[in-house]
């Protein structure tokens, strides 16, 4: 067994290793996206010039296992990663940055190395360096080369919002989304009541990153706070759009000019950068308290998801995760 545990760190260092010898930075979105296209296993790609400032979300597409890193909706970051091996797969979903560490280990597998660890779920996922074969070999966590995983560290905050989608082995035209898990649902996510058209408990999380995840299937809208459900609605979506989209709503070039931007998740790329109308909300149609409580929440750093994929439990079709809300024992 520690012959095992010896081998296991040098290979994670092999590969980390070689995984910072195959980083690129560079200044320009063409550029990015040329070297995008063309990542090897441990390789990455840098520009975080192109935004400087604003809100960042994570982007994990298992299908191609790769993580996209957007700051105000705009794309600065690419990076191949190894996701969970069979049995032990990655849960698809979004979540919340829980915990950061730059120097953690587990305390689960013979306490391994986990370098820049961004925890998602207290149940043990998290992003992390860690070696990178060129396909999915993790316990579930996901495993970023170790500088680019440094990069992720020094941009990221508690609260901020990562997104798994796809399905490892499987490749997809389009995004997926998050949606409840059954497994995870409990006294953090009960569905509304026969007759109770919405539902707002702000003390739940005070302070935090806003997400909003819009299910057109269930007709419902759970906003989200620092990993937290702060409020839940019977909505009704007008429009037969049945893509997956993300949305930042992004510094401007004030503080008093913030706007909503969609990010270029795949499948979208097209749409990266480009403004969106806040009137997707306002077609929405939702108990006209609710929509004042959610308007009056939503801040500069906020992220909406809308899908297809279902909320509820009980609805029919693939039930994904929107967050691990399981506290630490």
């Amino acid at each position: 067994m520690i012959g095992r545990v010896v081998l296991g760190s040098l290979l994670l260092l092999s590969c980390a290793g070689e995984a910072l010898a195959q980083g690129a930075n560079v200044s320009s979105a063409v550029e990015l996206a040329r070297q995008a296209e063309r990542l090897q296993p441990g390789q990455w790609v840098w520009a975080p010039a192109i935004a400087p400032q604003g809100p960042v979300t994570v982007y994990v597409d298992l299908s191609a296992q790769t993580a996209t890193v957007y700051r105000n909706g705009v794309r600065i970051g690419v990076s191949t990663v190894s996701t969970g091996k069979p049995g032990h797969e990655t849960p698809t979903g979004v979540f919340t940055i829980l915990q950061k560490d730059a120097k953690h280990r587990s305390s689960t597998y013979n306490n391994a190395s986990m370098p820049y660890q961004e925890r998602l779920t207290w149940d043990g996922v998290a992003l992390h360096a860690g070696g990178l074969p060129g396909y999915p070999e993790s316990h579930g966590c996901i495993h970023l080369p170790l500088e680019f995983s440094r990069l992720l560290f020094g941009i990221t905050d508690l609260g901020g919002t990562v997104i798994v989608a796809g399905q490892a082995g499987r490749p997809t035209a389009g995004a997926g989304a998050g949606v409840l898990d059954p497994q995870q649902s409990g006294p953090e996510h009960v569905p509304l009541a026969p007759g109770e058209p919405f539902r707002w408990e702000p003390h739940k999380a005070p302070e935090g990153p806003l997400t909003i995840i819009i299910s057109r299937s269930d007709q419902r809208l759970i906003t989200l706070r620092n990993g937290a459900e702060i409020g839940r609605a019977r909505i009704a979506l007008p429009d037969r759009d049945f893509e997956t989209h993300v949305l930042t709503y992004a510094s401007g070039a004030t503080d008093s000019d913030p706007h909503w931007i969609y990010a270029g998740v795949p499948g979208h790329l097209g749409e990266q950068g480009k403004p969106a109308d806040i009137g997707m909300l306002n077609a929405a149609r939702m108990p006209p308290a609710f929509r004042e409580h959610l308007l009056r929440a939503i801040t500069p750093g906020a992220t909406v998801l809308i899908t297809q994929s279902p909320i509820n439990p009980q609805t029919t079709g693939g039930v994904l995760t929107v967050l691990a809300s399981h506290t630490p024992e």
